[in-house]
């Protein structure tokens, strides 16, 4: 195997806007044990033949050429990754990679507590559960699974393994706005930080509207009318989510994509399980890199794609969103069932 361009330099590579090629979203699986009304809401769902998902190999494969050309980060997501069969053998794989500094993995949480020792063994770094409500009542109706206990036996297990933990809730109006500052006491409790996440219209969000947006702004308040002054954490940077202190010390965080976009800085790109490369989250298209690696490319052809890729890249999905008079869902059921690579569940967060 050709070993990819070893003159690449870390911070040589920028986008068209001046952004480094830096953080992986790996998406392992398009399948996902909830249903979640933001994201899934639909009755059923057009699948990514299996025939075309990326092996460990190719994964890891692609992962180390994506290293040569600037990537630290690596988060493994889905769908719910912990639907791939034997992801540990995966994660181990990455985490032998001395450019993965940052190795994580986002997951729903209800496979977790039998697979929290395994991912910690294989060097799994950091964990995110997404949890929208501490009640198991409203985890049925969001989720159309009774899997809330199992949720929160996954969180208490990833603890228990001492993972670092954050917890990420999409806020939606008239659903569980009213559970923000108990969310925010229970992520306190456990030792986890929590992130509020602005109900996005991206792919998957068939019933998104304007109307349902809780925003960065609506939500400070909340917390502040409760718990006093909210100071922010340092810059941003190109973390997703922007992070604030209450008086108490307590750290949470707001990831506003759909009012305060942060396009400007976003470094992360994103890679579908079936190997179609993204480098936005609304973009329509993307690169095959399924293609080149099982037609023989070497690694240095491959990172030679990526390059050329990334250096065009000009994307600003979010912003040239907000700009929009009349906002709506970013496709229709239609749309979406002739291309499943527009969900979200496809491309990962």
């Amino acid at each position: 195997m050709t070993v990819a361009d070893p003159t690449s330099s870390k911070d040589s590579l920028r986008d068209a806007l001046g952004r480094p090629l830096r953080s992986l979203r790996l998406s392992v699986t398009d399948r996902c044990n909830l249903r979640c009304s933001y994201c899934m809401p639909e009755p059923d769902y057009v699948w990514l033949p299996k025939k075309e998902l990326l092996t460990f190999e190719e994964l890891d494969r692609i992962t180390g050429i994506f290293c040569t050309l600037g990537v630290d980060k690596v988060r493994l997501t889905g769908g719910e990754p912990l639907l791939r069969s034997e992801i540990t053998t995966l994660v181990r794989e990455l985490a032998r990679r001395p450019a993965v500094r940052d190795l994580a993995m986002t997951t729903n949480g209800v496979l977790l507590a039998e697979r929290a020792r395994a991912l910690r063994e294989a060097g799994l770094r950091r964990l995110t559960v997404s949890l929208d409500t501490l009640r198991p009542e409203r985890f049925l109706a969001l989720t159309r699974a009774d899997h809330h206990a199992r949720v929160l036996a996954g969180i208490e297990a990833g603890r228990a393994e001492g993972f670092p933990l954050k917890l990420d809730t999409v806020v939606v109006r008239g659903t569980n706005e009213d559970e923000m500052l108990d969310l925010l006491a229970f992520a306190r409790e456990i030792g986890a930080e929590i992130r509020f996440i602005e109900y996005m219209d991206v792919g998957g969000a068939t019933r998104w509207t304007r109307e349902q947006v809780v925003s960065r702004a609506e939500m400070l308040q909340a917390i502040s009318a409760t718990h006093g002054a909210v100071e922010p954490v340092g810059a941003q940077g190109s973390d997703p989510a922007e992070r604030f202190r209450l008086p108490d010390g307590t750290t949470f965080g707001i990831i506003a994509s759909t009012t305060t976009p942060f396009c400007r800085a976003c470094d992360r790109s994103r890679l579908t399980a079936d190997g179609t490369w993204y480098t936005c989250l609304y973009a329509r298209s993307g690169a095959n890199l399924r293609a080149a690696l099982r037609s023989g490319a070497s690694d240095a052809e491959i990172a030679s794609l990526l390059r050329v890729g990334w250096r065009a890249r000009t994307d600003r999905g979010a912003e040239q969103r907000l700009q929009l008079e009349q906002r709506g869902a970013l496709a229709g059921r239609p749309e979406l069932r002739q291309d499943p690579r527009l969900e979200m569940h496809t491309r990962g967060g």
